[in-house]
């Protein structure tokens, strides 16, 4: 049957209009997970830094804990500011937009105590956080800081379980990865050591044995640990961007010329290196959040001010080339994360 040219045309802009329909739902779609910058702020105190990220089974949600340092507190004197702190914690359902829930509620003995840098893993139906705390609010670094074990059913109420006994009395930054073998492996920051990465093993996330050994000789903290296209990683914080390292066995690791996020960005509080992070690798994709300090610029530099504490969570994605991990910050992530 022969379509009349008049018709011919009909179909074609009919064909046109939808196809265009189609295009234009899927990049709405595409919108609505494309990640803001900065990806999120704290509204109690302006002072989110340090996350970590989990997915919560129950509540179907990912739950970001982060340390909350008073940025807003005009009353903190000095450094008191970044002591005093509870745990907060922000839900997505897709890794691109941050709803702010709440603080942990951290059954610890002290009454005025710091809490900083939290890792949280889940195991056999359990969470558990192993987090830095220092005994007070103080006006200078030079106090003594532990790592502690938590342990929660609902990622919100949480139970002291132990103080680790690590390589000194001044360790900081918990990161936990379950090896191959199934063990688990601490990597920490021995403060007495040069900020040194130094390592702890368990069998069961209760009982650990001190390596008392440095396997990574460079100044860094924050330390994480991630299996990402075939390869073994760890990034660090080096207060110059992050150090990326790659290691065959988890002991020797071997680091790669250049930092990432060590160049500032050009979007909205992300024109700073990057700082403290975490990794979520999901499928092929592995995306890195971290925190900037939006207001430490070069011609802030010495100034003592809320713009100079306050701090964002970002996000990015990783890349893989070349054998090495790479990072344009300014590129738009795109990010729906999956479980």
């Amino acid at each position: 049957m022969k379509i009349k040219p008049k018709y011919l045309f009909a179909i074609l802009i009919t064909s046109l209009f939808s196809l265009t329909m189609i295009a234009q739902k899927g990049i709405q779609k595409d919108k609505k997970h494309i990640a803001p910058k900065p990806l999120f702020r704290d509204p109690i105190y302006d002072g989110a830094a340090d996350p970590t990220i989990i997915w919560n089974e129950k509540e179907k949600k990912w739950f970001m804990f982060y340390t909350n340092r008073r940025a807003k507190d005009s009353t903190a004197k000095g450094i008191t500011w970044v002591h005093g702190t509870r745990i907060g914690v922000a839900t997505s359902e897709d890794g691109a937009k941050w709803t702010y829930k709440d603080t942990c509620n951290i059954n610890y003995k002290l009454k005025d105590v710091t809490y900083w840098a939290p890792d949280v893993i889940k195991y056999k139906n359990k969470y558990h956080m192993y987090l830095t705390i220092v005994p007070g609010i103080f006006n200078d670094w030079y106090h003594p800081r532990s790592i502690i074990h938590l342990t929660s059913t609902n990622l919100m109420d949480w139970n002291f379980e132990s103080e680790l006994k690590l390589a000194s009395e001044r360790c900081i930054d918990a990161s936990v990865f379950q090896l191959p073998n199934g063990t688990w492996r601490m990597f920490y920051n021995n403060e007495n050591d040069g900020k040194s990465i130094y390592y702890a093993d368990s069998k069961d996330l209760y009982n650990w044995m001190d390596s008392g050994t440095k396997i990574v000789k460079d100044r860094g903290e924050g330390p994480k640990v991630f299996v990402w296209k075939g390869k073994n990683w760890m990034v660090t914080d080096s207060w110059k961007g992050l150090n990326i390292y790659s290691s065959e066995d988890f002991l020797n690791w071997k680091r790669q010329e250049k930092n990432i996020l060590q160049t500032p960005g050009t979007g909205e509080d992300d024109k700073v290196i990057g700082g403290h992070p975490d990794v979520v690798v999901n499928g092929d994709r592995a995306y890195i959040f971290y925190f900037t300090h939006p207001g430490r610029t070069p011609e802030n530099k010495g100034v003592d001010s809320y713009e100079t504490k306050r701090s964002s969570i970002q996000v990015a994605e990783l890349e893989y080339i070349n054998g090495e991990i790479i990072c344009n910050r300014d590129q738009p992530v795109q990010i729906n994360l999956k479980h």
